[in-house]
């Protein structure tokens, strides 16, 4: 490390969070989920830690596992090596923030810390995490644990904040069989998202999503569960299938209960009619006041109110784990107890037994704490204890009568034991109560023997039965369950994904992205479509809002109705929060050009052009990047795919990205080119040396006979992404022919509408590339357009958002001022932070500028309200002029218009009766 000078003094504890991001998916730091800090670190930046005495030696003894890390050296100890020599403290929080989450079980090993340019002792901290809230828990902590090693801070206690973060941990981890199932998801490459808080899971995307919820999934019958939880029902259907059941009977009160237990016979067993994981079941009872007693205990317990008195059936206790009608495992639970030492009090061997690392509250953890209460208490006294007797060694003292792992029990794999005809009455009875995964609970002398011989039976059949007991016995070899209920919800071969097509540029993301969806829905998928307009579900738009960013991406994914995909990624979706999934079948970048530059540290146009490589870096190595060879930014793009790269260009031949993509397809690469002739462009796709035309672009109705050029590259970018995903090229070429830029199939892109003789263009521009493009589109079509009196004028009415910089507003006027005569300026309904009129007079001054330097324009105007100053334009223009409409709110813009054809048509404002306007008129206030 370089030595710093240091101005003197003491540390101090100055390390704080500025800034707190959380990426859901892939992001500009990495490939995965992470959470992003920005720190100060004040006064400590002239402080490495070599120069902190003993803050190494104390940060290893609070955390341990840092001397695990490898850091950037490669090899174990090498962060400490790193501690030794001097590191920042920023690079310590984000090793703390990793280590904490070790603590817990998380093992999460990414992360890296990086200065933030331009401002001294600002760092960026970045780090992966398994839960959100753990690793921003992790990270606040980490941070007040630097901050205390610096300068001591007497209300800061470790181990009790330790002890807070852990149990915040464990409150929202999975329970053991949920995480069982989602890891061998995630071995298996099946995608999952989290639904909620708790245990509702979903495993794939789209069509081909399957739900859990613990060991409950999409596949369990509601019936079934129902059955099974009626335990006088589930024993009538056992018995009447000819399986081995105890004699049973349902009552409501104790004078039943007692009646029944006369008539069945003694000793039996009283457990609510519903009831789950052992509570209220009361065993080997032998008199009437016995049975009266146990009664009431149950009646607690059940949720309806019912009890059931069953026949006692001696034995010990096992359950069968029956998944998808095959038995998989077989555990023996054994109630909780504890083993005399001869000189521990019963007392202090549960104490003992619970400082058990493996035991926890619940099911947080593979056993559950035994816990002392009336009724462990009674059963101690029932074998001539009391909790302070001193048992001799070896002898065991029951705690429970029943062997649940809830209550404190311990489990013994016997799968490999069990006798076939055992396992037949298991399956069976799964069978009979129709549950695809089963816990069948069986008393009997030895699962080894067949229980009709031994006197055994099923006492219990047990839906969303726990995995913890066969996941991790406690005396055995664990069974690996998970594997066939994965392999239930998704059989060998079966998919789990649905392609995904990302799409994102400067300019042109909305309309490429409709016409890949438009495509593909003509081949008869369901595309589900996010883009800047909301969210479209099978050619329905149920959500109306800028939906271009992670959020969106996942709500299409949790949609069981789409099999396909399409993707607007935005910019600002990207930095705040990552890709809303794991990877893309195939990413489009279809240019990068200065917009939105000053924020969120994205300064220049290089930067955001990282930002917008994310998609291509979460290509798989089986996915295709569809890359703008014309752009010299997307084309470096090309060294961070994995997968294979499918060019396409708009340029002459003999130009640079034509001989790359020759040098290309020569290697048996994929691109698209225009290849021009006497009788157009003809749009022609290379695979290797093959060539196969596709469509003439002034054929397709969305480029406006070829003069649309921003929509030839749009429809170029969506025509490669589609033969990168697989489509033929005939439905490519369908798609392509009958997608026309009107306001069904795209609105607010491009929108042309005659309003009494007036030709009107909608479309979203809001930055000064985009209007370049639809400038030269505009001074293509313009001298075109019929007009009896003289050349016709251009009226634009334009805007931008109010989080450009100035500079990047005043361009806007600058390119608008060399393609219209008028320009109206208005502003957006949300103004992102500027003052009403402040964008509008930034924009204005750039066509000021303009004018001055001999621009086309020859009068701007203000006015703020976007429907007035679409009345305005209108009212301006004769027949045969092109108003142009860079709209915010296109529906409404819309309807302003056709409202303004309809009053034409009922004779009360047709152009006939309005004055002739005169666009290059330019009043003396104008001056």
């Amino acid at each position: 490390m370089t030595d710093i000078p240091l101005t003197g003094g003491r540390p101090t504890a100055d390390l704080r969070i500025v800034e707190t991001r959380v990426y859901r998916g892939a992001n500009i730091w990495s490939y995965d989920r992470s959470v992003h800090l920005v720190v100060d670190l004040g006064r400590l930046e002239e402080f490495p830690t070599n120069t902190i005495p003993g803050f190494t030696d104390n940060v290893l003894q609070m955390l341990p596992g840092l001397r695990e890390h490898t850091c950037s050296r490669g090899r174990r100890g090498g962060f400490v090596e790193r501690l030794n020599e001097g590191t920042w403290l920023g690079h310590v929080a984000e090793h703390c923030a990793l280590a904490l989450q070790q603590v817990v079980g998380h093992d999460i090993r990414r992360g890296k810390t990086r200065q933030v340019k331009g401002k001294p002792g600002h760092y960026n901290v970045i780090f992966g995490y398994v839960d959100e809230q753990v690793g921003l828990a992790a990270g606040q902590l980490a941070v007040r644990l630097v901050n205390h090693l610096v300068e001591a801070d007497p209300d800061f206690d470790w181990e009790a904040e330790l002890e807070a973060f852990i149990k915040r941990a464990q409150r929202t981890a999975f329970g053991p069989s949920t995480q069982a199932i989602i890891d061998e998801a995630v071995s298996r490459d099946i995608p999952w998202i989290r639904l909620n808080k708790h245990s509702l899971v979903q495993l794939g995307q789209g069509v081909h999503a399957q739900r859990i919820r613990a060991t409950m999934t999409s596949e369990t019958s509601s019936i079934a569960v129902d059955i099974a939880s009626d335990k006088d029902l589930t024993t009538r259907l056992l018995s009447a299938a000819g399986l081995p059941v105890p004699k049973q009977d349902s009552v409501r009160t104790a004078d039943q209960a007692v009646a029944v237990a006369n008539r069945i016979g003694f000793p039996v067993v009283v457990k609510p009619l519903d009831g789950n994981h052992g509570r209220g079941v009361c065993l080997d009872l032998l008199t009437d006041d016995d049975v009266r007693e146990a009664f009431e205990i149950a009646r607690e317990q059940s949720r309806r109110g019912s009890v059931i008195v069953e026949s006692f059936v001696t034995g010990k206790d096992y359950r069968c784990l029956i998944i998808d009608g095959r038995m998989v495992a077989v555990a023996e639970r054994v109630p909780a107890s504890v083993t005399g030492d001869g000189t521990s009090t019963i007392e202090e061997l549960v104490d003992l037994a619970n400082a058990d690392p493996r035991r926890g509250v619940g099911h947080e953890k593979v056993l559950t704490r035994i816990t002392v209460d009336d009724a462990a208490i009674e059963r101690v006294r029932d074998q001539g204890f009391e909790m302070t007797s001193t048992p001799d060694a070896g002898v065991t003292v029951k705690l429970a009568l029943t062997g649940n792992m809830s209550t404190g029990g311990i489990s013994i794999d016997r799968t490999f034991e069990a006798h076939p005809e055992n396992v037949e009455i298991a399956e069976e009875a799964a069978r009979m109560i129709g549950l695809d995964i089963a816990g069948i609970d069986f008393i009997c002398p030895d699962i080894t023997q067949p229980v009709r011989e031994t006197g055994g039976a099923i006492c219990e059949v047990n839906a969303a039965p726990g995995f913890r007991m066969h996941t991790h016995p406690t005396i055995g070899e664990p069974q690996f369950i998970a594997k066939p209920v994965v392999d239930m919800l998704f059989p060998p071969g079966a998919t789990s994904r649905i392609p995904i097509v990302a799409v994102t540029g400067t300019n042109g993301k909305t309309t490429t992205s409709r016409m890949i969806s438009h495509i593909f829905k003509g081949m008869g998928r369901k595309v589900g479509m996010t883009s800047t307009d909301g969210v479209v579900i099978d050619e329905r738009l149920t959500i109306r809002a800028d939906a271009s960013g992670p959020r969106s991406a996942r709500m299409v994914l949790q949609n069981p109705r789409v099999d396909f995909a399409v993707f607007e990624v935005a910019r600002g979706g990207i930095l705040r929060e990552g890709l809303g999934y794991e990877r893309n079948d195939v990413a489009v970048v279809l240019n990068v050009a200065p917009d939105h530059l000053g924020l969120r540290g994205i300064d220049t146009i290089e930067q955001l052009a990282d930002v917008k490589a994310v998609l291509v870096e979460a290509v798989p190595r089986d996915g295709h990047a569809v890359l703008n060879a014309d752009d010299p930014l997307v084309r470096a793009m090309r060294r961070r795919c994995s997968g294979q790269v499918v060019w396409f260009s708009m340029d002459e031949p003999g130009s640079e990205a034509r001989e790359m993509i020759d040098a290309h397809c020569r290697r048996g690469g994929k691109a698209l080119i225009l290849a021009p002739s006497e009788r157009g462009e003809m749009i022609v796709v290379k695979h290797g040396r093959r060539e196969m035309q596709l469509a003439w672009t002034h054929l397709l109705p969305a480029t406006f006979g070829g003069k649309a050029r921003m929509n030839v590259q749009n429809v170029m970018g969506a025509a490669a992404a589609a033969f990168a995903a697989g489509a033929p090229l005939h439905d490519i070429r369908q798609g392509l022919r009958t997608f026309s830029t009107n306001y069904y199939l795209s609105p607010g892109r491009l929108n042309e509408v005659e309003v009494n003789g007036v030709n009107v263009l909608v479309d979203y521009c809001h930055n000064a590339p985009g209007m370049r493009a639809l400038g030269d589109f505009v001074d293509r079509i313009g001298e075109s357009l019929a007009h009896d009196l003289a050349r016709p004028s251009r009226i634009g009415v334009i805007a931008t958002a109010g989080d450009r910089r100035d500079e990047d507003m005043r361009d806007l006027g600058r390119v608008a001022a060399q393609h219209f005569d008028v320009v109206i300026v208005r502003e957006d309904q949300q103004l992102r932070g500027r003052q009403r009129g402040e964008i509008a007079e930034l924009v204005a001054e750039g066509v000021r500028e303009a004018r001055e330097g001999g621009a086309r324009c020859k009068q701007v105007e203000i006015i703020l309200d976007e429907i007035d100053a679409v009345r305005h334009a209108m009212s301006r223009a004769n027949r045969g002029d092109l108003v142009v409409v860079c709209v915010d709110q296109h529906s409404r813009v819309m309807a302003e218009l056709e409202d303004w054809s309809n009053q034409a048509q009922a004779g009360s404002a047709s152009n006939d009766d309005l004055p002739l306007a005169d666009p290059d008129f330019v009043p003396p206030a104008e001056g």
